[in-house]
């Protein structure tokens, strides 16, 4: 499909934009995402034909100049041939909370956002985007509420767009092989997930940790989508009951705001469809209190367990670990992002998971703006699409509910919805 229009895209990021960029306001992140991600492959892509013109929207228009010098010194004088160039808004070195609005009425229909914001702003920016004929990549969470998720898959039915939303760990060959075999091991009995980051992602979120939203909404999106995917048409959820540690976040040195969560641990409850006896049970913790020099990143593994079999993964440790003198031993994962450039000196990344993820994103747009393809043709192929995700907000939406309010929260179906009661 070479003849596919060239796709314009908008890169919204707000605040820093660690994943968009990986500049974080101090300077390059300490994560495994020091150049970033969607910036990247974006530039990647439009070397490669894919995308047209580039933009980029934050709220402070005084960093752009930073960011520009960030992206020239780590990805344009590392990689051949990348251009790292794009239009900015707010312009001027402005202020200005809504410079999305200004940068999305400057698009055409058919044009793409990609939204890497705080989790509260995921719904207005998509809404207003799909509203004017845009189509959408929103990180996850894709809403904070279920009404909001309900109300984005009306939106793009409506304005005949695709949204997604950028579930990147379905895109992860273990991942997506563990979801095909899990379908051979019989009815599900039992999921438990852990995913972290160490403390010190505290000073990247301090802006918004506790006030905007929870551990569980940023990392336990993740391994509950991916339940989610794997129990697509076996099993639905019936009721979430959530607990959180305390004390870390909110003591120095972080001292984030005292309704900040070290720990949140979700316990979902899951009704097989075909069958009345088999009952699941699930459980998902999330924390960004782990301790630091662990060698990794992100911890993260997780174990289902159906009636024929289980299945246990460890994303953590992929069997590639280096020693350095100065830091110690560090577990990498280039199967998401390969950043060490090709034997040429370009970028080599394009088959891990975290580039593949938005890749098919823009392939996605480009079809259906082509013709050749509908945006509900991928609600059948398994991508994580807003339609394909909506269990997932509600099982997180119902554990802040279950966090806020001590009880336990009630999933189900009123017509063609989801809703919590």
């Amino acid at each position: 499909m070479s003849n596919l229009s060239k796709l314009n895209v908008l890169m919204c990021k707000l605040i820093d934009g660690e994943y968009t960029t990986g500049w974080t306001g101090s300077g390059a992140s300490t994560s495994d995402k020091k150049i970033g991600v969607v910036g990247l492959t974006m530039f990647d892509l439009r070397r490669l034909g894919k995308v047209g013109k580039l933009g980029m929207v934050g709220v402070n228009g005084g960093k752009f100049p930073a960011i520009r010098q960030h992206l020239q010194e780590n990805i344009a004088n590392v990689y051949e041939n990348m251009d790292t160039s794009f239009e900015e808004y707010p312009k001027g070195g402005n202020i200005d909370p809504e410079a999305y609005k200004d940068a999305i009425n400057k698009l055409s229909p058919g044009d793409a956002v990609i939204v890497f914001t705080p989790d509260s702003t995921h719904y207005p920016i998509s809404m207003y985007a799909m509203e004017r004929g845009i189509h959408v990549l929103v990180t996850k969470p894709a809403t904070k509420l279920l009404s909001h998720h309900n109300e984005l898959i009306a939106a793009a039915k409506k304005h005949n767009v695709v949204c997604f939303v950028e579930h990147h760990k379905r895109f992860d060959p273990v991942y997506s092989d563990a979801k095909a075999r899990a379908q051979e091991l019989g009815e599900f009995n039992f999921f438990n997930a852990w995913m972290s980051q160490p403390k010190s992602q505290l000073e990247t979120f301090r802006a918004w940790a506790g006030k905007d939203s929870d551990i569980s909404y940023y990392l336990s999106s993740h391994h509950i989508d991916i339940c989610c995917w794997i129990l697509q048409d076996k099993a639905i959820p019936t009721r979430v009951v959530a607990s959180a540690a305390t004390g870390i976040a909110t003591g120095e040195p972080y001292n984030c705001v005292p309704q900040t969560e070290d720990t949140i641990t979700l316990l979902v409850d899951w009704q097989s469809i075909k069958s009345p006896a088999h009952k699941g049970t699930a459980v998902y913790t999330a924390s960004w209190t782990a301790p630091l020099k662990a060698g990794i990143h992100s911890a993260q593994h997780w174990y289902y367990m159906g009636s024929k079999g289980d299945i246990n993964v460890d994303q953590a440790h992929r069997g590639y670990d280096i020693t350095v003198d100065e830091t110690g031993k560090t577990w990498y994962n280039p199967f998401y992002m390969k950043y060490s450039p090709s034997e040429t000196g370009h970028f080599d990344g394009q088959r891990g998971y975290g580039y593949i993820s938005i890749e098919k994103f823009i392939d996605a747009a480009r079809e259906v703006n082509a013709g050749v393809a509908k945006p509900s043709d991928y609600d059948n192929h398994g991508y994580p699409t807003v339609a394909n995700t909506v269990l997932t907000t509600a099982i997180l939406n119902a554990g802040r509910i279950s966090l806020d309010e001590k009880r336990a929260v009630g999933i189900k179906k009123s017509g063609n919805e989801w809703i919590l009661e």
